[in-house]
């Protein structure tokens, strides 16, 4: 392997890392579309009080995880993000009402009252999560768009990337895109009740949530083995000798041919099913979170990798094979790539940083007594 295929494997490796934490930390979005489903006002506040410790986590590593895929990947970005841009403009404007939520919900000359925020918090909830799903779908599915790198010579047009006029609507549409995206809702919502389990002290609300625990997580277990067979049976898009030629049931085959992503997945998937059903029928375990993060984390980076490794084409094109977007024509320069190379080893410590600061925030569980000892509250 000689250097700008090592340093485009290696950043689809971080890549894939980045989109499996955020992944993870969705369960701040769960969280907040069940503020207001069967729970009383003191309940609530425990609970939004809970999730607004860590809502910044999420929204930096969605921006961070844009930011790397631009500078490692721009014709990525600028296909999908210029591209389908309804798509990531819903998203990010759910993201900017929940950031507007926690900064107002509680403050003094609220004219909305609680309940507008709220209802925004839940909006994110449902919107962020399914949305974030539905673009992560594409790396599989595909979307309507071609690529004509010639076109960055037409002084009058200099666009590389062109999409289909819905501009992303279509991939919103796509009922195989919609799978994923309830899986991804559901996900973050089992997530988030084992982390209400590990971070609030509140006996009632406890109850609660290990039975939500169950009932979310089978409803993500039916999304996700249905999508799980789906892709499995996909045919997609491979580089061969510099051209991208179609491949019945690919996925599958890079599960076998990179049998070690087979070996990962089926173990986070253990993980996550072993967090929801321990949590649900053993009352007094707290630990869910951890075992059921860690196997999210694993289980969606194995799924980044048979997306883009074997020289998959992470993003195919529906109506144009030829425009499916690989890590290797799809990647910047090799200088670029090696700044960004060395740019990145300071990426340990600031992950020792945000667990230092998670553990500080989570050595004691916020209960009731705790939460009006706060100076800040959401």
């Amino acid at each position: 392997m000689d250097t700008l295929a090592f340093l485009q494997a290696y950043w689809w490796l971080l890549i894939s890392v980045l989109g499996a934490l955020l992944v993870f930390l969705l369960f701040v979005q769960g969280g907040q579309s069940m503020i207001r489903c069967g729970v009383d006002e003191q309940q609530r506040q425990l609970m939004v009080n809970s999730l607004g410790r860590k809502w910044e986590f999420t929204y930096t590593t969605l921006v961070v995880f844009g930011g790397a895929f631009f500078a490692a990947f721009p014709l990525f970005y600028s296909t999908s993000f210029g591209g389908a841009y309804w798509l990531w403009m819903l998203i990010l404007l759910s993201f900017v009402l929940q950031a507007v939520s926690y900064e107002f919900r509680r403050k003094r000359g609220n004219i909305y009252g609680t309940g507008t925020y709220d209802a925004f918090l839940m909006l994110n909830g449902f919107v962020g999560c399914v949305l974030l799903g539905v673009a992560v779908s594409c790396f599989f599915i595909g979307g309507q768009f071609t690529v004509v790198k010639t076109n960055i010579l037409d002084h009058a047009a200099p666009v590389i990337s062109n999409w289909a006029p819905s501009h992303g609507l279509e991939a919103i549409a796509n009922p195989f895109n919609m799978i994923l995206g309830l899986a991804v809702f559901f996900l973050a919502r089992t997530l988030a009740c084992l982390y209400f389990i590990n971070n609030i002290d509140d006996p009632e609300l406890s109850t609660r949530m290990h039975r939500r625990t169950l009932m979310n997580g089978l409803v993500f277990a039916l999304f996700f083995v249905a999508y799980v067979v789906i892709i499995m049976m996909a045919d997609g898009y491979r580089m061969v000798d510099g051209k991208i030629e179609q491949v019945s049931n690919i996925y599958f085959h890079n599960l076998v041919d990179m049998w070690w992503f087979g070996v990962l997945f089926l173990i986070g998937v253990v993980m996550v099913l072993f967090a929801i059903f321990k949590t649900a029928f053993y009352r007094g375990w707290r630990c869910g979170i951890w075992w059921g993060g860690i196997g999210t984390v694993v289980v969606v980076i194995c799924l980044f990798g048979i997306a883009g490794y074997n020289g998959t084409a992470y993003l195919p094109s529906q109506i144009d094979a030829a425009s499916s977007l690989t890590i290797a024509n799809s990647s910047s320069s090799l200088f670029t790539l090696k700044v960004m190379a060395w740019v990145s080893l300071v990426i340990p410590f600031v992950l020792a940083y945000i667990w230092y600061v998670w553990a500080k925030m989570n050595s004691t569980p916020l209960s009731e007594q705790e939460l009006e000892k706060e100076s800040h509250t959401y």
